[in-house]
């Protein structure tokens, strides 16, 4: 490890997740407390339909969304560098179009779906209209434009900030609720002013950047202007797209399907078990969002970003075992907190924990993938992955109920880095054949 600070490069990824750990641990202690606290003041099967309706909203965002900061930051990072303005302004203006388009897409299409079909991911008639208000957040949860202005122009410190205005939101909500004996409404509602208000912010920062640099005007969006001078730009953004529509399928689509198969109660100790280790992933998450600008400014051909991934990967994985471990001994007291109502899942955490080790291991996979110019590879391992988890949830759900949801995430999650590991090394291989990446 002491060698390995001699790299500027690997100290500026700790740094950069530093910044964003050192909030990220206030946000998740007063998540959790919020999730708790709603856990116990609501019944079982108010507190699934709450994490239903949270989630169909992140699902149908997370289907038609485009992965718009990696498309700022691998075609605008080195521009940047170099002062070319012009080129960073055009990147920005694509990325802005194509959230905004993608954003009202996913929300129209999300509320004709939850229309006709809201019933079988498990949201009651009862729930429609609440859950078709929560729908009118999708644009700005699925807009990724700000957090790629704030990783280019280095404003991590910004995030970092950023990321507790949510949990902290939603922990006085509940706070009212409890005080004042409010119902289902109020927390759904509570969820609601959290999440706006995040995203908001969130914009309010890169404005502000864009403003100090005299980019304002990079805020015009634009669908036509940047792929004259982006070669390769719509090619990208169209696997990336792609590669989200699936990755939702581990999180907020899992939990649907969960949902509709085993009912409301079920997703909900589904939610928390998959909540808690995503919680507990979080240092792997810091290092993934600092390691990707780092990564995207270097040569594929050089022995430097494939050093610096198994660094960062190494690192990750220590860390992942030794929350793996916490989870095994402290998993059912924490769980306990919730409730008795919820106990079973804390076994189904349990079960679902070698999977947080595997996806910190292989985090820097996909965006090494990226830099090399393999975007394809990304996809293949994803679209192979999901299917094969898809379908062993079903079955492994009919046959084991709750725990065989566990057993297929699990299986699911070692698919995708095997599969994604592959190329990675083959890629390596054939480094010195691989042209410099134009970003």
């Amino acid at each position: 490890m002491p060698s390995w600070l001699n790299d500027r490069v690997f100290r500026t990824v700790l740094k950069n997740a530093g910044y964003l750990g050192s909030t990220k641990i206030v946000g998740a202690i007063l998540g959790l407390g919020a999730l708790v606290g709603a856990g116990r003041l609501l019944t079982s099967v108010e507190f699934g339909t709450l994490m239903l309706i949270h989630t169909y909203a992140l699902g149908a965002g997370a289907l038609t969304k485009f992965q718009s900061w990696q498309m700022i930051l691998k075609f605008g990072a080195r521009p940047y560098e170099q002062g070319n303005q012009n080129i960073v302004s055009k990147t920005i203006r694509f990325a802005m179009g194509l959230d905004i388009s993608s954003g009202f897409l996913g929300m129209i299409a999300g509320m004709i779906l939850l229309l006709t079909a809201g019933t079988s991911f498990g949201i009651g008639y009862q729930y429609t209209a609440i859950a078709l208000l929560y729908c009118t957040l999708i644009p700005t949860m699925s807009s990724a434009t700000p957090t790629g202005v704030l990783r280019l122009v280095g404003r991590f410190d910004l995030i970092a900030r950023q990321q507790i205005v949510t949990p902290l939101l939603r922990g006085l909500g509940v706070l009212v609720a409890w005080l004042f004996g409010l119902g289902f409404s109020a927390f759904v509602l509570t969820w609601y002013i959290g999440d706006i208000a995040g995203d908001l912010v969130l914009w309010g920062m890169a404005i502000q950047e864009l403003r100090k640099r005299n980019m304002l005007s990079s805020l015009r969006p634009s669908l036509r202007e940047a792929p004259t001078h982006l070669p390769g730009v719509w090619s990208f953004v169209w696997l990336t797209n792609l590669n989200t529509t699936l990755d939702a399928c581990w999180s907020p689509v899992g939990n649907l399907i969960v949902g509709g198969m085993l009912g409301p109660a079920a997703a909900g100790r589904y939610k928390i078990s998959t909540t808690l280790l995503d919680s507990a992933i979080k240092p792997a998450r810091f290092l993934e969002k600092g390691f990707y600008p780092e990564i995207m400014r270097l040569d594929p051909a050089s022995h430097h970003p494939w050093r610096l991934s198994l660094r960062t990967g190494l690192l990750s994985a220590g860390i992942g075992l030794c929350i793996m471990l916490a989870i095994l001994i402290g998993g059912k007291p924490l769980i306990s907190l919730f409730g008795h109502k919820y106990s079973d899942a804390s076994t189904l955490m349990m079960i679902m924990s070698p999977a947080l080790v595997v996806s910190m291991a292989g985090f820097p996979l996909e965006s090494l993938l990226y830099m090399a110019g393999q975007a394809k590879a990304v996809l293949g391992a994803q679209i192979v992955a999901v299917i094969t988890y898809i379908i062993a949830l079903v079955f492994l759900t009919l046959e084991f109920g709750l725990y065989g949801a566990g057993i297929a995430y699990v299986l699911g999650i070692l698919l995708l880095n095997v599969l994604s590991l592959a190329p990675a090394i083959a890629s390596y291989a054939r480094r010195h054949t691989l042209a410099s990446i134009e970003r």
